[in-house]
C-alpha cells in the first residue's frame, strides 16, 4: 500500500513542512523531519514493515526531532524577556 512507499513519506513531509510556514514556531517541522527521516529510511532498505512499525517510526523521529529543534531553537536558560516600556505609555 501507500505507507510502504518512501517518496509518499518525504512528500508529506515537505506538505508538512509548509504547513509550518503557515504556522511558525516549529509546531509542524518535527512532524516534517520524521516523515521525510521516515521516507529515507524506507528508500534506503533500513525499514520494512508494516503500518503500525512505520507509523512508529514516524513517531519516534518526529519526537527526536521536536527535543533537537526545542534544544537549538528553543528558549535559552536565564534568557528573561525584560519590559522597559508599556504599550500604554506615552
Amino acid at each position: 500500500m501507500w505507507w510502504s512507499i518512501w517518496w509518499v513519506w518525504v512528500v508529506a513531509g515537505f506538505l508538512i513542512g509548509g504547513l509550518e510556514i503557515l504556522a511558525p514556531g516549529y509546531i509542524f517541522l518535527g512532524f516534517a523531519i520524521g516523515a521525510v527521516t521516515t521516507g529515507v529510511f524506507l528508500g534506503l532498505g533500513i525499514l520494512s514493515g508494516g503500518p503500525a512499525f512505520l507509523i512508529l517510526t514516524f513517531a519516534l523521529c518526529s519526537l527526536v526531532a521536536w527535543f533537537a529543534l526545542r534544544k537549538t531553537m528553543g528558549v535559552r536558560d536565564n534568557q528573561v524577556k525584560v519590559w522597559d516600556r508599556d504599550i500604554n505609555d506615552n
